[in-house]
């Protein structure tokens, strides 16, 4: 790989006397020397002790290994969205769901490849939101940040309630409020201690998860093959006999499509965690590199061995999940409850996960001047301010569940439906933007570069238009689009807004 004869320009500095930070690289002019904030160790540029009078000394710290981000870039999309979510989608699309699968496991793993190339580039605890402030603006990066926080916020909460139901399943007539207290206070204490806290829960936690997914993959594989006792062969009856491979037509095809987009939800976490990492720039690349055809194996294959044992219109399928439907089918013991280990396991792995990813994300825009100062505070390398904060908003989600459940949480749900595709367009826009600079300025931090580019680039950012266009035609998913789009533009105006005050003042 060739390398430019010159320096890159260093990083701006987020100016602290305005609340806003300074340009970065948007045409506006290049940076001088004044501008270059100390450098961390790992090359990326230094997010905390910026704007918030805190010292850089007090930065995060790289408590985690190589190990923690591969398994928290494989456990991150491997969730209830998997194990219980995907039963609606196929019980709207049948066997034709695996298709479904692997058109939006393509588009993931574009999107996820993009991520990597820029985070690679320049690991930031900010992941998505730095780079579209680098790309396109500081009011992109703090539109982006802070919908995607609140999406995490919300889904702690979702998770917790989830997690809960399945407990007092176990033990009934303990009250569902005092399991979530419970997983609350246990993940607020993890990621207050420390992130290998953090590194440690994860990894067992994704480790788990992995090895479930991957003992059902071979106990189905045996089963399609006939090689498992007690079973014989289906052969290609399911995926054929019980009204074709697409037995709703096209129509069904798209509501499991845009289904298999939303479980895939996750991925930015392992970009996040890697600013925090003994190794950034490696360790994101490994974990990019590792886990995009693995993440393919286990969804698009789990769908398969799914629809190929058992008929896709069995009630259970949806009802209960499909991966109970295929245990069930195999006559395997206590299916039910092995299922509701493994949901219990990603449920709390994702409460874990959210409360993590939402405060690094709040400290991160509070360090460059995007939000509530009192929030950016490190101590022992912790943001223990943006963890309380992040985790009081879950806390708070989990309390409209039971007061106003008829509307206030419905209208959070739907509020947050589609901010994940948001976030999507947002990192192409910005790959888009920034490769080429890269490739100017300073070629040598390419360490992972996007397949094809700009040609796949474009057409993934065609993809997710084309998405948008299909939740418009669905009832359901209108309703979501709808929503997040108001918070979205509610978020634009204001990051617009504090863009103009801030160059105003300092003009």
């Amino acid at each position: 790989m060739s390398r430019n004869p010159t320096p890159p320009p260093a990083e701006p500095r987020a100016e602290s006397r305005t609340g806003s930070p300074a340009e970065s690289r948007t045409g506006s002019g290049s940076p001088t020397a004044s501008d270059a904030p100390d450098e961390a160790r790992t090359g990326s540029p230094a997010e905390s002790g910026t704007g918030t009078g805190v010292p850089a000394e007090a930065a995060l710290t790289h408590g985690l290994k190589q190990r923690h981000l591969s398994m928290i870039a494989l456990g991150g999309v491997i969730g209830a969205g998997l194990f219980v979510g995907s039963g609606a989608g196929i019980a709207a699309a049948g066997p034709s769901i695996v298709i479904a699968y692997a058109v939006s496991g393509l588009l993931v793993m574009l999107v996820m490849r993009m991520l990597g190339e820029m985070s690679a580039a320049n690991p930031a605890s900010g992941s998505f939101s730095v780079h579209a402030e680098r790309a396109i603006g500081p009011w992109a990066g703090f539109a982006v940040g802070w919908a995607f926080w609140v999406l995490l916020c919300v889904a702690v909460g979702l998770e917790g309630i989830g997690a809960a139901k399945i407990v007092t399943g176990w033990l009934p007539g303990t009250p569902e409020w005092a399991w979530v207290a419970l997983f609350m206070v246990v993940f607020l204490g993890t990621n207050l201690a420390s992130v290998k806290n953090f590194g440690e829960f994860e990894f067992w936690f994704a480790a788990l998860k992995v090895v479930a997914i991957t003992l059902f993959l071979g106990l189905g594989v045996l089963a399609i093959l006939g090689l498992l006792p007690g079973t014989d062969a289906p052969g290609t009856s399911n995926l054929t006999g019980v009204g074709g491979f697409l037995p709703n037509g096209a129509e069904g095809l798209v509501v499991g499509l845009l289904a298999s987009v939303f479980a895939y939800g996750g991925l930015e976490t392992v970009t996040i965690a890697a600013a925090e990492s003994e190794n950034p720039v490696r360790g994101v690349a490994k974990a990019v590199r590792t886990a995009m055809w693995r993440i393919a194996l286990f969804y698009i294959g789990s769908m398969a061995v799914v629809v190929t044992l058992v008929p896709w219109n069995k009630p259970e399928v949806a009802k209960i999940g499909p991966f109970y439907a295929a245990l069930n089918h195999l006559g395997i013991g206590g299916a039910a409850q092995i299922m509701n280990v493994v949901v219990l396991v990603a449920l709390l792995s994702a409460m874990n996960a959210n409360i993590y990813g939402s405060s690094r994300m709040a400290c991160s825009l509070v360090s460059r001047g995007q939000g509530p100062q009192r929030l950016g505070r490190i101590s022992s390398g912790v943001p223990r301010r943006a963890v309380l904060a992040s985790s009081v908003f879950g806390f708070l989600c989990v309390l409209l569940s039971y007061w106003r459940p008829d509307d206030v949480f419905p209208w959070l749900l739907n509020m947050i439906g589609a901010v994940i595709l948001i976030v999507w367009i947002f990192i192409a826009v910005s790959q888009l933007i920034l490769r080429g600079r890269l490739q100017r300025e300073a070629p040598e931090k390419l360490v992972v570069r996007m397949w094809f580019f700009p040609v796949l680039t474009v057409l993934a950012l065609l993809a997710m238009v084309g998405i948008f266009i299909l939740m418009l035609r669905q009832p359901d998913t209108r309703d979501q689009l709808m929503a997040s789009g108001i918070l979205t533009a509610v978020l634009i105006i204001a990051g617009v807004v504090r863009q103009r005050r801030a160059a105003s003042v300092a003009g």
